[in-house]
């Protein structure tokens, strides 16, 4: 016979479980979104194509960091990209004028991943204060959960600026090839 006691502890049971199982999906969903304003940047340590590694929390003793996460090569050299970074180039005055270093992730499978960052950086000048780093199989994006898994696709292009404090002041993400972040965003976001 099921008396009144078994039922209210199978109900208080129930209860403590359900709000365990919700806890866990709350936190799993935390811990794959995509980085998001005030959320602390994961550190990431990645190299340029000399060989050279180059850590965000080193980085960050400096000035803050605006962090542009590229497409890569998916297959072709993504003319977006090209005028994105030409686009932060050409406001380099300004950002180390906000004493910002700009780090830029070139995202791809490591079989010819040196080879084809080179060809796309191969004709920029690069300014002291910013960083072209390549993300061998993807270990950098998939940590941020930038991942854009999908034929002929290697990363949502991103775009952050990362306070001195390592939180993250402004997140860009496009799921699609446009819809990047430019330089007067982040421009304004560093004077904030």
């Amino acid at each position: 016979m099921v008396t009144i006691k078994t039922v209210r502890r199978f109900f208080l049971f129930s209860l403590v479980l359900s709000l365990f199982i919700l806890n866990a999906e709350v936190h799993a969903a935390k811990d794959s979104a995509l980085p998001a304003v005030g959320d602390k940047a994961k550190d990431f340590e990645l190299a340029n194509l000399k060989g050279q590694k180059i850590k965000l929390s080193d980085e960050l003793k400096k000035g803050p960091v605006v962090l542009l996460v590229l497409r890569g090569y998916p297959g072709y050299q993504c003319p977006i990209c090209t005028r994105q970074v030409g686009q932060f180039i050409t406001n380099a005055k300004k950002l180390k004028a906000a004493k910002a270093t700009v780090i830029m992730v070139y995202p791809g499978p490591s079989k010819e991943l040196e080879k084809r960052a080179d060809e796309f950086i191969h004709n920029q000048s690069l300014p002291d204060h910013f960083q072209f780093l390549i993300d061998p199989d993807y270990k950098f994006t998939n940590a941020y959960h930038l991942r854009w898994d999908a034929k002929r696709e290697t990363a949502y292009p991103s775009t952050f600026v990362i306070g001195k404090d390592g939180k993250i002041k402004y997140a860009k993400s496009s799921m699609t090839h446009g819809g990047r972040a430019n330089a007067k965003e982040v421009l304004k976001a560093l004077g904030e």
